[in-house]
């Protein structure tokens, strides 16, 4: 994964700010196209898009758009075009920052470093769910009932985790196997009940008087935070 997308069709000025970028630690990919950009993220990840507007084709406020629908990641634009009506836009789009040219290369990575540090930030954040005394740690794929890990396989977390993002809704039994196993899978929708009952006993006080997991005759199964 590369650290910064750059996206600048002046080939010089892109090498000056890659060079200054690497020097400071950071690895950079540099598209002088926005639909080469676009590509890109479609296949990669990064941590920064930093983009220029005055692109040719593709202007950079169309990749911004672009971007914000594929990806949550910082954008940074820098441009020639320093009027308020434009910085508006780019605000309106979903850009983080907004540079006017020509750069200050230490300002440049000055901003870059922040909106990375506090973007990482929200990002641990993100990573800890907390449901109760439930508490899944999703990059780790770890669960902990009351500050002790629950044993749970992959089916089981998915599961959970597909629940706890859902409290309080009522979710049919199609929805859940369809999600956890695909509708084209070759398991039987029994194999949903059977994890259902296993999953209730790793994190019910009482398995058969589910407060957590509770079925909904008929329906399917709803999630209650406890």
């Amino acid at each position: 994964m590369k650290d910064i997308l750059l996206v600048e069709d002046n080939v010089e000025l892109a090498e000056l700010i890659q060079t200054f970028l690497v020097k400071n630690g950071y690895s950079v990919f540099h598209a002088a196209r926005g639909e080469d950009a676009v590509c890109y993220l479609k296949k990669h990840d990064v941590r920064l898009l930093l983009l220029d507007i005055m692109l040719s084709e593709m202007d950079g406020f169309a990749v911004c758009r672009s971007v914000r629908e594929l990806r949550n990641l910082p954008i940074l634009i820098m441009s020639a075009r320093s009027g308020k009506s434009d910085k508006l836009k780019g605000y309106e789009l979903g850009a983080d920052d907004y540079m006017e040219k020509p750069v200050d290369p230490e300002i440049l990575t000055a901003k870059i470093r922040a909106l990375l540090q506090r973007f990482d930030g929200r990002m641990e954040n993100l990573d800890m769910i907390r449901s109760g005394a439930l508490t899944i740690h999703q990059d780790a794929r770890k669960v902990y009932l009351d500050d002790k890990e629950l044993p749970l396989n992959v089916k089981e977390y998915e599961l959970l985790l597909l629940f706890v993002k859902n409290p309080g809704k009522t979710l049919l039994k199609e929805f859940i196997f369809g999600q956890i196993w695909g509708m084209d899978s070759s398991s039987e929708n029994q194999t949903l009940t059977v994890h259902i009952k296993m999953l209730r006993t790793k994190i019910e006080c009482s398995p058969r008087e589910p407060k957590r997991i509770q079925t909904v005759w008929g329906v399917g199964y709803r999630y209650e935070e406890i």
